[in-house]
């Protein structure tokens, strides 16, 4: 019998301590972080296997969750690291028909700053500090 893959999802935190994806969590009513984190768990649950129209590739690896919030289209970006880990990197209400290049951008450096704080041994460490 085949063993499923344990995906770890992390938020993204600046070197500064801040966390983008947290923030606007916590902006939220209740009914609504709760929604977002419903679909925050099913990333974590599905990973890779989660597809259109829940999720989709961007570009150059950066991923966005898409949930429809009180009416508004909210976007969570994210990418796939060191084989079981997703990042979710900053988050966002979509207001036009595509994501925002600054988004994605934003995204991007977000996801350099990251791996470059993190290797895969430090990654593990912060794993096990969120369980």
């Amino acid at each position: 019998m085949k063993q499923e893959r344990q995906w770890t999802l992390l938020f993204y935190e600046t070197a500064k301590g801040e966390c983008p994806v947290e923030e606007f969590i916590d902006s939220l009513k209740d009914k609504e972080q709760a929604k977002v984190l419903a679909w925050l768990l099913a990333l974590k649950n599905e990973g890779i296997n989660l597809h259109r129209p829940f999720a989709d590739l961007l570009e150059d690896g950066i991923h966005e969750l898409r949930i429809k919030v009180t009416g508004d289209q909210v976007r969570v970006l994210y990418f796939f690291c060191y084989r079981d880990f997703i990042i979710a990197t900053n988050v966002f209400k979509k207001k036009t028909s595509k994501v925002p290049k600054k988004e994605i951008t934003k995204a991007k450096k977000y996801r350099e700053d990251f791996l470059k704080r993190y290797d895969s041994k430090e990654i593990r460490r912060l794993r096990n500090e969120n369980l």
